[in-house]
């Protein structure tokens, strides 16, 4: 494994990740966290898939770095904790994957049916697709579970606070 690549892999994950939360509009003082993190989840997610992972589970892995990661910089700098996991977390969508799935979908409606170039380009289409939402699922699982279970209050605990005379 090839270690430079590796981190600089990460460390341009991190500048993606910052463009986004420039682009969300996120506290100045959120910035050099959502790089740092970006960079961590783009490092842990290509570290393992340099150790022949399947993409899905190094996605999760990434997404998990980044969930644990948000939670207590949302304690350290008073934000949520979506601020710091969405920027950090967009990088790793599977654009890739989905745009061979569309390209796989034209294709089809242009290839005459039970021919096996058709069978080829939809077996193919299916393997993109089904790869991109295990991603997008491994994604949201690895982002949100961390902060499901650092949640001290249930919405049902929650009382209103309603003036009363």
């Amino acid at each position: 494994m090839d270690y430079l690549a590796l981190m600089e892999k990460g460390f341009w994950a991190g500048f993606a990740a910052l463009g986004f939360a420039i682009l969300f509009n996120v506290p100045q003082r959120t910035l050099m966290i959502i790089w740092l993190m970006g960079a961590i989840g783009g490092l842990v997610k290509f570290f393992l898939l340099g150790w022949e992972v399947n993409i899905a589970l190094a996605s999760l892995a990434g997404a998990s770095a980044i969930g644990i990661m948000s939670v207590y910089a949302a304690h350290n700098k008073q934000s949520p904790p979506l601020v710091f996991s969405i920027p950090s977390v967009i990088p790793m969508v599977p654009g890739a994957f989905a745009y061979r799935m569309m390209l796989g979908f034209m294709t089809l409606a242009s290839t005459p049916t039970n021919t096996p170039a058709y069978m080829n380009t939809m077996a193919e289409t299916a393997g993109n697709g089904l790869k991109a939402m295990f991603i997008l699922v491994a994604l949201s699982g690895g982002v949100a579970i961390p902060m499901l279970i650092t949640r001290k209050d249930t919405f049902k605990r929650i009382k209103p606070h309603i003036d009363q005379e």
